[in-house]
C-alpha cells in the first residue's frame, strides 16, 4: 500500500539522495494559489541541490511517497476536503481509502518505511504551554525513525525548554546547524543553548552515518534557522503569540484545533510578515536537507 515514485526507486537504486518533503503545508498550511507555488518550489530547490524530491500524501488510501503535478494540485485545491494525518492516523486513513495530508510524524514514518533518511519541514511540534501531558507525536517519532529532520525549529507557540527536555529524554539528537542556539522558528534565537553544532554538510552527514550505521539510532533533528533577512526577533513573535493564546482562549478553541487557529492569527496579526517568513525557512530548510542528504550519499560507506 505504499506507492512509490519511480524517479524516487531510480535514485535509490543508482545511491542518489533522495529528500522526502511533508504534506501538510500543502493542503492545511497556505490558502490557494500560494501552497502550490510553495510546493513546487519546495520540489525546486531539492532538485537544484542535486537531490530527489518525495512529497509525501496519502491519495486514495494509498500512501504515496513522490507525487506528479495533478497530486500537488489535488492536495492544494481551494474547495478540498483532505484530512490530515499523524503516524497514528496513517492506518486509519489507508483501510477507509481516504485522502491525507501527512504531517511531520506521518511524513517521518512513510519516509523511513520507504528507505528515505532526509525530510525537510518548517517546523516541528512539541509540548504545548500549560500542559506538560500535551505532548506532539513529532517527538516520539523523532525517537523512533531513522530520519534526519530539517527544521527551524520548535515551533514558535509551543513550551520550547518543555520541548528540548523532551528531545532529550527521547534520545533525540539534536544538531544545531551553523548555530549554538535553538532556533525559534520565525526567530533565529531562543536563548536556548544547544550541546552539538555542525558548520558543514559533510560534517553532519559523517555523523548521522554514525548514528545510523554504527550505533543504530532513531532520528536526528538538525535545527537550521531562518534566514537573517526574513527572522523576526523573538519580543515581537511572543507579543503576537500573547494575543492569539487569549483569542484562543476566548474563544474555548483547544485540542488539535488550537495550532492551526495561533498560526493563522500570527498570519493575520503580522500582516502577512509569519507567512513570508514561514516560507523562506521552508525553502532554507529544504536547501539544506539536500546539501546534507547529497553529503551522505558521498561518503564511502553508506
Amino acid at each position: 500500500m505504499i506507492v512509490i515514485a519511480q524517479e524516487v526507486l531510480n535514485a535509490q537504486a543508482e545511491g542518489r539522495a533522495v529528500v522526502a518533503l511533508e504534506s501538510t503545508i500543502i493542503a492545511h498550511g497556505l490558502p490557494h494559489p500560494g501552497n502550490i507555488a510553495l510546493a513546487q518550489q519546495l520540489e525546486n530547490q531539492v532538485r537544484a541541490c542535486g537531490a530527489v524530491p518525495a512529497t509525501i500524501a496519502i491519495l486514495e488510501g494509498k500512501a504515496c511517497v513522490g507525487l506528479n503535478g495533478a497530486q500537488l494540485e489535488r492536495l492544494a485545491a481551494p474547495d478540498s476536503t483532505i484530512k490530515k494525518a499523524g503516524a497514528a492516523d496513517i492506518g486509519v486513513a489507508i483501510a477507509k481509502g481516504d485522502d491525507a495530508a501527512t504531517t511531520v510524524s506521518g511524513t517521518s514514518a512513510l519516509a523511513a518505511r520507504a528507505g528515505i533518511r532526509f525530510f525537510a519541514t518548517g517546523g516541528i511540534g512539541g509540548v504545548h504551554p500549560g500542559d506538560e501531558f500535551d505532548v506532539s507525536a513529532d517527538l516520539l517519532s523523532l525517537s523512533r525513525e531513522p530520519v534526519a529532520v530539517v527544521s527551524a525549529g520548535p515551533k514558535a507557540i509551543l513550551d520550547l525548554p518543555r520541548t528540548m527536555e523532551a528531545l532529550e529524554s527521547l534520545s533525540v539528537l539534536v544538531l544545531g546547524y551553523r548555530t549554538n542556539e535553538l532556533p525559534a522558528f520565525y526567530s533565529r534565537e531562543s536563548g536556548l543553548q544547544l550541546e552539538h553544532r555542525v558548520d558543514s554538510p559533510q560534517v553532519a552527514a559523517a555523523t548521522l552515518h554514525a548514528r545510523w550505521q554504527i550505533m543504530g539510532q532513531g532520528g536526528a533533528l538538525i535545527a537550521n534557522p531562518a534566514p537573517e533577512n526574513v527572522a523576526l526577533a523573538m519580543s515581537t513573535v511572543e507579543a503576537w503569540i500573547s494575543e492569539a493564546t487569549a483569542a484562543a482562549q476566548k474563544q474555548n478553541i483547544s485540542g488539535k484545533a488550537l495550532t492551526p487557529f495561533l498560526l493563522q492569527f500570527l498570519a493575520k496579526t503580522s500582516g502577512g510578515r509569519a507567512v513570508k517568513t514561514n516560507c523562506a525557512l521552508a525553502l532554507h530548510n529544504a536547501k539544506v536537507a539536500a546539501q546534507i542528504a547529497v553529503a551522505y550519499c558521498e561518503l564511502p560507506t553508506k
